[in-house]
């Protein structure tokens, strides 16, 4: 039996986790759900290490990189996040796996597999995330480049709109961006993943499959009883986004930073 702990501040997320753990792998035991950096601490310092650590990357009081600083940590480790595109691809490079919230079982069940090799295997492999914290922090590890301006086709002319000056992308047939002052431009892009990546993930966040929002333009969330959320755009923009009930704990993550 594999053993495994939950390092999550929000306790909703962390509770569907275990649960989507116990239906996909019946070889994992979750024996613990830690809260904080301050409680995963003192669980390590006073229990053995376990076999796998799932460890959402921003919590409550701080990130969750610190506890390497404290510990030579050699389980298998999945972290799990809400965006930081940058600290995703590090992860991939590095050989440890990661899952993107909100999870699915699929995404899930991959990234189980591979750590049932790296622990049957060689746990030694696992090190390699110490490297990864090293290249984090490095003074140019954080220099990711995002998209600075779009390009727009306004007869015959190219129009470049600054990317912080725009509110909000939106899907509806064709790609489109909002302005701040509320114009809507067509854009030639083949998916809201692609946008997805040539973004700032601090500054934009996939409410959903049909929007990407600027937390600047974010006038209001309405919040509804079945724990799903509405993002109130700012004037002049007439526009309301719909955030699901799965992914509303990580959209208040993401916005309350």
């Amino acid at each position: 039996m594999i053993k495994a702990i939950i390092i999550e501040d929000e306790h909703l997320v962390a509770r569907q986790l275990e649960r989507k753990i116990s239906l996909v792998a019946n070889d994992i035991s979750v024996i613990e759900i830690l809260p904080s950096l301050k409680t995963a601490r003192k669980w390590l310092m006073e229990n053995a290490e376990p076999d796998l650590i799932f460890m959402d990357i921003q919590l409550s009081d701080g990130i969750s990189f610190e506890l390497f600083d404290y510990y030579d940590l050699k389980c298998a480790v999945i972290f799990t996040t809400a965006y930081d595109e940058y600290a995703i691809r590090a992860f991939k490079v590095n050989g440890i796996d990661y899952l993107l919230k909100p999870v699915g079982e699929n995404e899930l069940k991959k990234a189980l597999e591979k750590c049932r090799r790296l622990i049957g295997n060689n746990p030694e492999n696992t090190l390699a995330v110490q490297e990864l914290i090293k290249a984090l922090a490095l003074p140019g590890a954080a220099q990711h480049k995002y998209k600075e301006k779009f390009i727009i086709s306004v007869r015959h002319q190219w129009i470049p709109i600054e990317t912080s000056n725009i509110a909000c992308f939106s899907k509806d047939n064709i790609y489109y961006l909002h302005t701040f002052q509320g114009d809507r431009h067509a854009l030639e892009y083949d998916s809201m993943d692609q946008l997805e990546e040539l973004l700032n993930s601090r500054q934009f966040y996939r409410a959903n499959r049909q929007y990407l929002v600027n937390v600047d333009a974010i006038q209001a969330v309405r919040l509804h009883e079945n724990q799903k959320l509405t993002v109130i755009l700012k004037s002049p923009l007439k526009i309301e986004i719909d955030v699901s009930r799965e992914k509303a704990p990580a959209f208040k993550k993401w916005f309350d930073r």
